[in-house]
């Protein structure tokens, strides 16, 4: 019993710094958050004093009602949602198929394909923008609706740079699905496609949601794409490029700015609320037999 005590007495210091630092990383990493909320509800008169308060006395919802007021603003919201909501159903599905082909068969040159998934997680985004610039608009011409000025120049290019991630994750997820449970379900007459879409993807749903939630990131905050492929046709610009309007040569509109963002945070919050438990299972990536 005294033994027990005094482990308890040596533990709870640790567990005490352990937790102390958790909640001290926590502020730091949610303070911009913060700060970005404020500043939204901010007077223009608060943002540009000189003596910056984390708090406000008058909160105000004027840089929100020049955010709505925005012509298009709707547009872009609508534009961004789409291409999100494409690039994470489409990179999912595809990643899935590919995870399984990569598991679970033999074929030349597996091995290469899977080191050049990693290879291509390690160009970054910035030095491949001017070859994919050519690329749609080339692509533009035999294929319509893919070209520059249009959702699909956004669409691909962020298929194609989440596929890498998703498949290498996903591998994981199939490889620790018991080949006995498929044996098992051949032998119960299942068919290799039930098989896949009855048994072996809901397993690997969670993992699924863990990539989804990179690829709807990822698409819903891209500015580079969007700023070199979205050119002349205005209507088909997402919602990062809608802060352009409140950057001008007299001066920033901080609080739009800060407004606008809190309403492109919004959906992101709303997606992580809504699979979270997946998310956590998925990162956990808890498949048992």
């Amino acid at each position: 019993m005294s033994h027990s005590r005094v482990s308890l007495r040596i533990r709870r210091p640790w567990r005490f710094a352990a937790e102390a630092t958790a909640l001290l990383v926590a502020a730091v990493v949610a303070f911009p958050l913060y700060w970005m909320v404020l500043s939204a509800f901010k007077p223009e008169g608060e943002i540009q004093s000189t003596e910056p308060r984390p708090w406000t006395g008058s909160p105000s919802l004027d840089s929100f009602r020049r955010v709505f007021q925005q012509e298009d603003f709707g547009r872009y919201f609508l534009n961004s949602l789409f291409v999100a909501g494409v690039v994470v159903v489409a990179s999912a599905l595809i990643a899935f198929l590919a995870a399984t082909a990569v598991a679970r068969f033999t074929f030349r040159f597996r091995t290469t394909l899977l080191i050049m998934f990693l290879v291509a997680q390690m160009v970054p985004i910035e030095a491949l923008t001017i070859p994919m610039f050519f690329l749609m608009r080339d692509l533009g011409e035999s294929v319509p609706g893919v070209g520059l000025n249009t959702l699909g120049s956004l669409i691909l290019p962020h298929i194609a740079f989440s596929l890498p991630f998703a498949i290498w994750m996903l591998r994981g997820f199939v490889k620790a699905v018991p080949e006995a449970l498929e044996e098992a379900a051949y032998l119960d007459g299942a068919s290799r496609s039930r098989f896949l879409w009855q048994i072996l993807f809901p397993l690997v749903f969670p993992g699924l949601v863990a990539t989804s939630v990179f690829s709807f990131i990822s698409a819903w905050n891209d500015f580079l794409f969007a700023k070199s492929f979205i050119i002349s046709a205005t209507e088909n610009s997402t919602l990062p490029m809608a802060l352009l309007v409140f950057f001008k040569d007299e001066g920033n509109d901080w609080g739009g700015i800060m407004a606008a963002s809190t309403v492109m945070t919004v959906p992101v919050l709303i997606f992580f609320v809504l699979v979270q438990r997946r998310l956590v299972s998925g990162l956990g990536g808890a498949v048992k037999d």
